[in-house]
């Protein structure tokens, strides 16, 4: 790795923590130059912005996060379950989804996990296990997506509604066991 690479990097990781604590409007650039050990201009250099800063965070998190965890349409109780796994395991993610669309309002093309064509993909193979299944009776298939997208993070810091706010470490299996049961109770 270039020294350059590694500054990057650094910048990156020190983004990460700044933007998924205070936001966008309240992370600062200073901040992260300083937990990074970085010449605050790199990062106008490397993201031209804040705001750049915070789509490569935001990308690098959100977008490469969700893709590690496989879309599996004929099994939601697991998807939701692996979620559950992966957002407890990066809690960040879900942090910086919050404050996108919190601060970036409706502009959800941007959010991986209803981003086109990730959710035309997913909701059209939602359709075909549903077809494949004699057109089982339910929700159709944007409603369920939805639906297990927020069970899958109940238990996440960003849901206020949450008890407790994040699932504790001796409550983590139960946890995704209910999360589990609650999508099978769904469909």
């Amino acid at each position: 790795m270039s020294r350059a690479e590694a500054t990057k990097a650094r910048i990156l990781h020190a983004a990460t923590e700044e933007f998924a604590a205070y936001g966008i409007a309240g992370a600062r650039v200073d901040r992260i130059a300083k937990a990074a050990s970085a010449n605050k201009n790199l990062i106008y250099v490397y993201f031209c912005n804040k705001d750049g800063l915070f789509d490569a965070v935001f990308d690098a998190h959100v977008g490469r996060g969700l893709d590690m965890v496989p879309f599996t349409p004929d099994d939601l109780p697991d998807y939701a379950g692996r979620l559950f796994d992966f957002y407890q395991q990066h809690p960040e993610v879900l942090r910086l989804a919050t404050w996108h669309r919190l601060e970036r309002g409706t502009a959800v093309e941007r959010d991986p996990a209803v981003a086109e064509p990730t959710r035309n993909d997913k909701l059209a193979s939602l359709e075909a296990v549903q077809k494949g299944r004699g057109g089982t009776p339910g929700f159709p298939p944007a409603t369920l997506l939805t639906l297990v997208l927020a069970i899958a993070s109940a238990w996440s810091p960003t849901n206020a509604a949450s008890m407790p706010a994040a699932a504790p470490a001796s409550n983590q299996a139960q946890c995704r066991t209910a999360i589990m049961d609650a999508v099978r109770r769904l469909l």
